[in-house]
């Protein structure tokens, strides 16, 4: 006879790692998530800074996609900058355009305010501004230009690359920078632990070297010194990090992979 169970027992918890990378898939994209599987249940303490250690892999299938949508407009014979923006429009379609919001709303921020409240109140309002277009203009410009450049291969595995390295520093950051508020997203999350930030730049050092091969290295300094860059400006902008600042970040580091990527291949040519 089988045995029934109470129907007001609690699932089962999955094992700690499916349910961190279930959620880091679930923050980044926008993509449909079964309402049963790793998330049914209590979550593991801890499990939002670790979803961190896995920003890469989720990168990666994000380039993956704009990488598809570049090769099929190259198919179609289109035009390589217009095949660059779709395949931007594709990813930022993926993402729901969050990390685009986080760069407008710090240019915005660290643009229009005199000191760090003030800076801080206008990363929250919901408008954009014009420090804010001016970001996102230069942001897909420079990025779709990077890529337009490469041949359709490289443009893929530019693709790829550039959506795991251009997350694999972010753990980083999260350790290094203190929070700028006592509330929001990045003060819940927790800072991660170090363990976190290995796995987030071994998972980024995976993919770029699959992909990229003995262009990995080059790559991979360029994403963590743009990581570093805002960091840096961050700091002494509000004094620590917000989701926001995390958006930022993601945006510069993904421009420098593509304009190295774009510069390593002019120069080979």
């Amino acid at each position: 006879m089988p045995i029934m169970r109470d129907a007001t027992t609690a699932p089962t918890p999955s094992p700690r790692w499916t349910q961190d990378a279930a959620l880091a898939l679930v923050f980044l994209t926008r993509l449909p998530f079964p309402p049963l599987g790793p998330l049914n249940g209590p979550l593991a303490e801890g499990t939002s800074a670790r979803a961190m250690g896995w920003f890469p892999l989720v990168g990666a299938l994000v380039g993956l996609v704009g990488g598809a949508v570049f090769a099929a407009a190259a198919a179609l014979h289109l035009p390589p900058l217009a095949g660059a923006l779709l395949a931007l429009a594709a990813t930022v379609r993926m993402t729901g355009g969050l990390h685009e919001d986080g760069a407008a709303d710090v240019a915005d921020g660290f643009g229009g305010g005199r000191d760090p409240a003030r800076k801080l109140e206008i990363m929250r309002d919901s408008r954009v501004g014009s420090y804010g277009v001016l970001a996102l203009v230069f942001s897909v410009g420079i990025r779709a230009a990077a890529l337009a450049a490469l041949p359709v291969p490289a443009a893929v595995a530019a693709m790829v690359a550039a959506g795991a390295l251009s997350r694999c520093g972010l753990a980083a950051m999260a350790r290094v920078l203190s929070p700028a508020r006592r509330d929001g997203l990045a003060a819940a999350q927790g800072k991660p632990a170090m363990t976190t930030v290995l796995l987030a730049l071994v998972f980024g050092i995976a993919v770029a070297a699959a992909v990229l091969g003995g262009l990995a290295l080059p790559t991979l300094a360029a994403s963590l010194l743009a990581v570093a860059a805002v960091a840096t400006l961050a700091r002494k902008q509000i004094g620590g990090q917000t989701g926001d600042v995390f958006g930022a970040a993601q945006q510069v580091a993904e421009a420098a992979v593509l304009l190295t990527l774009s510069a390593l291949n002019g120069a080979a040519a």
